[in-house]
């Protein structure tokens, strides 16, 4: 018999090694830009929607559907999107996906109707669903274990940037090109975006500006590369149904859940809150409603840093990622003080702490994926499991604090206790039920 010949990273082999190069950093920016640019284009209908209105003619409660439409397909979506990204890789998937919707996104102004609006919208939800599994695929090949929670959050701040981007940036644009306009220029930009992705992105040891030193620095620090893992006899991907054989893949989606009921509860039903139970002007709204949410955006930041610090002082993974995780979720549940806070200010207050707790463990919870994934091949399809969650928090979040203030009782009480417990809940799921090791050296629940 003859000995296998080991496989030779050729193309890093080949390359000066000198200083190390920094082009890991170029990928993850190119990611964030796109997730900016699909959250532009899905809160671009929420600015148009007023003058749409006045043209198109429907009524406020067709227009709360036509809002809520996006989320149909971006719900249901995500699980096959995953399991494509890691079918065809994150360079043909991503483009794909950002032409899918830039067209959707474009069409809009087109529509001549709620039915065609609706068609656009749920166009862009298929071909935004697969964006954070793609992220997280990109991340988990192009960064060590030590690096990839802060790179998780620089691409998550995209959907921060993005979404604050979107208000000045299509006001201006209805008043410039109209609604229309607006729609047409928000889906040029992800075309701009495509043919620079296909220009730029490669696997790392396809990608030939980056040289062999940091080539060796993401494989050696459990960057989860095809070829790596080829090299060191690799085995097959899991079967995307057999994910579901194990715990942690239900507390992935638990967990997440669970942190999306108040994430969705600021987008949702915080202007609310504010106006009528506390009593803001549309001023102090205007002046005072984004301090949560950019706090936030530093918290995610610093919760990255966190537990990547964390990783390089040689704390094992499972503490680097549970500790933010489950201090950042026990913070978020300080939301439920929002409601008997003493004052406006005191409220206010609450409310940045928890937005920025939930923010802390943004890093670590986009990191998890990657970390318990068998294979580099299974990591898109982990994360679109995971986002699943997150949208189902999103669905049952606003509908169960609506519900909570219908009853007329206590007003905003029960309905940020409710998101309170729901913290407390994903806090249990990430400290006690979730395992940051490689599926397949867990033991499955069945099977």
């Amino acid at each position: 018999m003859h000995e296998p010949v080991p496989t030779a990273p050729a193309a890093a082999d080949k390359r000066p090694a000198g200083k190390r190069s920094q082009i890991r950093w170029l990928m993850v920016v190119l990611v964030a830009l796109a997730t900016a640019i699909a959250y532009v284009d899905r809160a671009n209908l929420s600015v148009a929607s007023d003058s749409m209105q006045q043209e198109l003619q429907f009524s406020d409660e067709l227009k709360g559907i036509m809002l809520s439409s996006f989320f149909w397909t971006y719900a249901i979506f995500q699980l096959p999107g995953g399991w494509l990204v890691d079918r065809y890789g994150p360079r043909a998937l991503y483009a794909i996906a950002v032409v899918w919707w830039s067209i959707g996104t474009a069409a809009t102004a087109l529509t001549r109707g709620f039915a065609g609006v609706i068609g656009c919208r749920l166009a862009l939800g298929v071909g935004e669903a697969p964006v954070q599994s793609a992220n997280a695929r990109v991340v988990s090949e192009w960064f060590p274990r030590k690096e990839r929670a802060f790179a998780s959050s620089i691409f998550d701040t995209g959907s921060e940037f993005g979404s604050a981007l979107s208000v000045p940036l299509v006001t201006l644009l209805i008043a410039l090109v109209g609604w229309r306009g607006s729609f047409l220029v928000t889906g040029a930009l992800g075309l701009v975006w495509v043919a620079v992705w296909l220009l730029v992105y490669r696997s790392p040891r396809k990608q030939r500006w980056a040289n062999r030193a940091e080539i060796d620095y993401i494989e050696q620090g459990g960057g989860r590369t095809e070829e790596k893992e080829l090299d060191e006899g690799g085995k097959e991907p899991m079967k995307w149904r057999d994910l579901f054989r194990y715990s942690t893949t239900w507390a992935l989606v638990a967990g997440y859940t669970c942190r999306g009921v108040i994430i969705y509860f600021f987008i949702t039903w915080y202007p609310d809150f504010l106006v009528d139970q506390q009593g803001f002007s549309l001023l102090e709204l205007g002046l005072f409603g984004a301090i949560p949410g950019l706090a936030a955006m530093v918290a995610n930041w610093l919760g990255g840093l966190f537990s990547d610090w964390l990783v390089r002082r040689g704390t094992p993974l499972a503490m680097a990622r549970k500790i933010p995780l489950v201090i950042g979720m026990l913070g978020a549940s300080t939301i439920a003080l929002a409601s008997i806070a003493p004052n406006p200010v005191w409220a206010l207050a609450f409310l940045t702490v928890s937005y920025c707790s939930a923010a802390v463990s943004t890093g670590a919870l986009l990191s998890l994926p990657a970390d318990v994934a068998p294979t580099p091949r299974n990591v898109a399809s982990l994360t679109g499991v995971q986002n699943f969650g997150s949208q189902l928090g999103g669905i049952i979040g606003p509908i169960a604090i609506g519900f909570l203030l219908g009853t007329g009782q206590f007003a905003y009480v029960w309905p940020l206790a409710f998101a309170g417990a729901m913290c407390l809940l994903g806090a249990f799921f990430y400290a006690f039920v979730v395992r940051v090791e490689p599926l397949d050296e867990q033991r499955p629940m069945f099977g």
